[in-house]
């Protein structure tokens, strides 16, 4: 299947794959405008779907449909302003079609909504700026403010909230910690971060190398932009404002996807390996269990 990279992920990955340029913060881009030419230059990511329609911005008539989530609390999702994210096609053949090999998920809300969500999750302590993990260690996860710093989080092993700050955008940085390629197929509030429709595992994602980091700056738009996350209201969402539908605001999901022959460590086989005994028997026996001679 084709594919394509994102905009900002680390590790260049092979010739006739998808790249994306990397698009740093105000205080970080340099004088240069990164374009495909450079893309051996900087960290690269690949996008692993066909040709697509890109996200659709907000329209009037969907924005006034939206009224009757205006009281309701907490953070959800806006559309931001436009960040060039060059990409180009790549390819990647799914093991189990599409069956993820692993599927993950965190939150985020104001603070208050972030407290009070860990809480209910069994989560306790005081939020700190820092990553986390995800999908039994499998990736890193966690969203950077514009200056590269990480939002503060409440964790709970494989469980975070993000606590984010109202009209501020922000990236979702995702690390495989693995020692093999993965596609990731990434959503916000319920929505693919490639088409901004309903995701789904059928829809195709981002190719990451073991060990690179993908950086995802918003909902794409073209080949060369995406539209910033930012965090809004709920009323003032993509969700409610272009599809009127806030069921999914807070949540930011990953299906992980595997190539055929490379599956990576799991936490089962972790488990297997710890709990392997070290003298399980007396004396060795050949390996096609006859006698000794």
């Amino acid at each position: 299947m084709k594919g394509c990279v994102s905009p900002f992920s680390s590790g260049f990955r092979r010739l006739g794959v998808c790249f994306a340029s990397r698009f740093a913060a105000a205080l970080l881009v340099s004088a240069a405008v990164f374009g495909l030419s450079q893309c051996a230059q900087v960290p690269s990511m690949d996008y692993t779907g066909r040709a697509a329609d890109p996200a659709v911005p907000m329209t009037d008539a969907a924005a006034a449909s939206s009224s009757e989530y205006a009281e309701r609390p907490g953070l959800a999702t806006g559309w931001g302003k436009p960040v060039r994210a060059g990409m180009r096609w790549s390819s990647f053949n799914r093991a189990g079609g599409n069956q993820p090999w692993a599927v993950a998920s965190f939150h985020y809300d104001d603070a208050p909504g972030a407290r009070a969500l860990s809480r209910s999750l069994g989560g306790s302590g005081a939020s700190s700026r820092s990553s986390f993990h995800l999908a039994g260690g499998a990736v890193e996860a966690g969203l950077k403010d514009r200056f590269g710093r990480w939002y503060p989080a409440f964790r709970d092993g494989d469980r975070a909230v993000v606590v984010g700050t109202p009209g501020s955008p922000y990236r979702v940085v995702l690390r495989n910690r693995t020692g093999n390629a993965l596609e990731l197929v990434v959503s916000v509030d319920g929505l693919d971060v490639i088409d901004g429709r309903t995701a789904s595992y059928r829809k195709r994602g981002y190719l990451v190398d073991g060990g690179d980091t993908l950086e995802i700056a918003g909902f794409r738009t073209s080949m060369d932009e995406v539209a910033g996350f930012r965090f809004s209201s709920v009323s003032e969402s993509y969700a409610a404002q272009r599809h009127g539908d806030t069921r999914n605001v807070g949540v930011i999901g990953v299906a992980l996807f595997h190539e055929p022959g490379r599956a990576p460590w799991s936490a089962g086989n972790r488990g297997r390996r710890r709990d392997a005994e070290p003298f399980p028997g007396s004396f060795a026996v050949p390996p096609d269990g006859g006698r000794l001679r």
